[in-house]
């Protein structure tokens, strides 16, 4: 499997909340916060790391995610994920 870069953790992170949590696509931007823009809450971030699991190998620390505020939080905190 070809090694992700950070700008396919994006699109696959996109694509999940797209498909998974119905969320305009156009509103998914690296600067949006989860949150207050996307109205997501605490379960829905946990169901978000879930759905982004298959791509990523071994296991999550939950810790890792306390401090995400922004979708491009949460693609920083995934890409040294998926290049283990």
């Amino acid at each position: 499997m070809k090694t992700m870069t950070k700008d396919d953790v994006f699109n696959k992170l996109k694509e999940v909340l797209v498909q998974e949590f119905e969320l305009d696509a156009d509103k998914i931007t690296p600067e949006a916060q989860l949150f207050a823009d996307l109205d997501l809450d605490s379960i829905d971030a946990v169901d978000m790391i879930v759905k982004m699991k298959p791509y990523i190998p071994g296991k999550i620390d939950p810790d890792l995610f306390k401090q995400v505020r922004t979708v491009q939080d949460v693609v920083d905190v995934i890409f040294p994920l998926v290049r283990r």
